[in-house]
């Protein structure tokens, strides 16, 4: 494994995918430091990490068998008899566990994951055709009988067949498969199917905008990875497709393929196609240059976090296309968010940095992760959400045709994702930008080595964020050396919960948030979000950050209808739940008036260990006459994230403030 480790150091990381690339190919000014470099050693996030790579990985591996996924391929390539089981695009979902099953592998060495993947990928060689084209559906059905999504031919409906989809798909898991074992077996199919994929797109050739965004990613990723920069030109030209009506007919706003992708201002369709276009636009924006794809995108990341942001930093509105709906249409019974879709909106805003060094798009990408994604396992890892709405009397069947988490869905595309996301957290700890300077954007226990122009310097980080807004940083450099240090101070220590006016405190008041230097107290400037440290270094050398972290009331912008007269709770980082299991069964009858007060109680007993806030409200009910009556009631929150972990019940995020509000 050291060698496979001294291949994964060429490159960057995980979900970016960062390794060599052409001499003349631009780059983001910022690099994330490889997360095979960061040991994470944190209460939160360490044991996430382990039920992830122990249970769900080997979880998400056994459903693909049972359902037949892995059996496609084994059977297209000639290795088994038997007819093609479950939907067309289902090869992706394996390709996506290998992503994560890699992952795991490169800083977790196991000789039997290892053997397993070699194995699978066997199946997957044996099913590609001899030209590259890989999509197990098409060799397992004769023409006559090929499903109507996957169209008569290769390409022929790309709107519904998700074939360049799966595509994307492969690429990523084959670049994550070679860094982390330095093998090439899947990366040469991966490579064997992207040329053919050159060979048959492009200007002059068939003209096509994927119906699933992903390739996009997945090109880009292989451009780095190989230093062939046409992967990135067909990268490009998938993206410059969208919209265009000279030689094809465009999908329309579902696919993000209503007008060309430097017009578009407003998100609009499906909301993970969506993340996943935006992340391959700021990715060839970075890589080329191009000016013109920075204002789009930025056009378009304001008008998510302002008009179309859930507070747990899911996207999503709609159950219908599972799509974005109109500005501040953001119901919370109703709320899609799904769990791909935060996935997709936390790698876009981890790229918005990675171009513009603003905290705004880490304090968005922090807040999806411990809330709109996180939500989306449980904690014992092997149950999921597909959608993750904001209210549910516990009835519902919210969550396609369950009232709580499943263990598998038809379309298991969210479990699969989960697998391959929770690993690139630590990637998201540190970054490294030039100039010599390192961020810190996540507040996560860790120890990591960075490098600089002339040196790498070692740093450890402690805290048990985010249950306490304590963080010590202890720098190591090689030798006494004048750097940069850049410590993130989020947006919620600040006063603001998003950035723009979406939601905001209704107590603005903030207690600033304390540094030491060597335990010296300083006053640190801000600059773009980030405490600048600008010093000499010297090994030992210690910063502390103390965050306050008092219980918030959260008030969402008037045009949100849903919202108007409703408030909810934050505390830190986390967004908080009322749940029937710690209140008597019901919540939807609490009211919270402006003058409730709460208190945070650390409960090590409870959903593996969690702060719960207390307090007084108001419980509200009619009498025999029908009139309204309302009586005090202790009542608890939890983090949203831990909810649906005991049995299926009523639970509400946002709560109205007057006794009188009418649900």
């Amino acid at each position: 494994m050291q060698s496979a480790l001294i291949v994964f150091v060429i490159g960057h990381l995980l979900f970016t995918g960062r390794c060599m690339k052409a001499a003349d190919m631009k780059d983001y000014p910022i690099t994330p430091v490889p997360f095979s470099t960061v040991r994470v050693n944190d209460s939160f996030w360490s044991p996430r990490i382990e039920i992830n790579r122990k249970v769900t990985i080997p979880y998400d591996f056994k459903k693909c068998e049972e359902t037949g996924r892995i059996d496609n391929f084994a059977k297209a390539g000639g290795l088994m008899a038997g007819e093609f089981r479950g939907i067309p695009f289902d090869d992706s979902d394996v390709y996506k566990v290998i992503e994560g099953a890699s992952y795991s592998l490169a800083n977790h060495p196991d000789p039997e994951l290892e053997k397993y993947l070699g194995d699978l990928i066997v199946k997957i060689a044996a099913a590609q055709a001899p030209d590259g084209y890989l999509y197990t559906a098409r060799r397992l059905f004769p023409p006559d009988k090929m499903p109507a999504m996957s169209g008569p031919a290769r390409w022929s409906n790309e709107k519904d067949s998700h074939e360049l989809y799966n595509a994307g798909h492969l690429y990523e898991a084959a670049v994550a498969h070679y860094q982390a074992t330095g093998k090439r077996t899947l990366l040469d199919i991966a490579l064997k199917n992207a040329d053919l994929i050159c060979d048959v797109f492009g200007p002059g050739k068939r003209r096509e905008a994927p119906g699933h965004e992903e390739i996009e990613i997945g090109l880009v990723k292989l451009s780095r990875a190989t230093g062939q920069e046409k992967y990135l030109r067909m990268a490009q030209f998938f993206i410059d497709e969208r919209g265009r009506t000279d030689g094809r007919k465009p999908q329309g706003p579902g696919q993000q393929d209503h007008k060309p992708v430097l017009e578009q201002d407003e998100a609009v369709g499906h909301a993970v196609r969506a993340g996943y276009l935006y992340s391959g636009m700021t990715d060839v924006a970075a890589l080329t240059g191009n000016a013109d794809y920075v204002k789009a995108i930025d056009r378009l990341w304001e008008n998510v976090v302002t008009k179309k942001l859930y507070l747990t930093g899911g996207i999503g509105a709609r159950w219908d296309g599972e799509s974005f709906g109109a500005a501040y249409e953001l119901p919370n019974k109703t709320a899609y968010a799904e769990t791909c879709a935060a996935i997709a909106n936390a790698l876009w805003n981890e790229r918005m940095f990675l171009l513009h060094g603003g905290a705004e798009y880490a304090d968005v990408l922090e807040r999806i992760i411990y809330n709109g994604f996180l939500s989306g396992v449980s904690l014992n890892g092997d149950t999921f959400f597909y959608p993750n709405p904001l209210e549910t009397d516990g009835a519902a069947t919210f969550n396609h045709g369950a009232a709580t988490r499943s263990p598998w869905f038809t379309c298991s595309c969210c479990p699969v994702n989960i697998a391959r996301f929770i690993p690139s957290i630590a990637g998201w700890i540190y970054y490294a930008a030039r100039g010599n300077e390192i961020y810190v954007n996540l507040f996560i226990g860790s120890r990591s080595g960075i490098k600089l122009s002339d040196q790498t310097v070692t740093l450890t980080q402690e805290t048990r964020y985010p249950w306490d807004g304590l963080v010590t940083l202890t720098v190591t450099p090689e030798r006494l050396a004048e750097f940069t240090l850049k410590v993130r101070v989020p947006g919620w220590a600040q006063g603001r919960p998003v950035p723009g006016d979406l939601y905001r405190y209704s107590d603005p008041t903030v207690e600033p948030v304390a540094w030491e230097i060597n335990g010296i107290s300083a006053a640190l400037a801000l600059e773009k979000g980030y405490a600048v440290i600008k010093r000499e270094w010297k090994k030992g050398d210690t910063v502390t950050v103390r965050m306050p972290m008092p219980v918030r009331r959260v008030i969402a912008h008037e045009a949100v209808k849903d919202n108007r007269g409703r408030v909810a709770l934050e505390r830190g980082p986390l967004v908080y739940c009322f749940e029937g299991a710690d209140n008597g069964g019901h919540v939807l009858d609490i009211a919270l008036p402006d003058d409730a007060k709460f208190t945070a109680e650390h409960r090590d007993d409870l959903l593996s260990g969690v702060t719960v806030l207390h307090g007084t409200a108001l419980r509200i009910g009619r009498d025999d006459k029908g009139a309204t009556v309302t009586n005090p009631a202790l009542v608890t929150a939890i983090p949203y994230y831990a909810w649906s972990n005991r049995s299926p019940g009523e639970m509400a995020v946002w709560l109205p403030r007057e006794q009188d509000h009418k649900r």
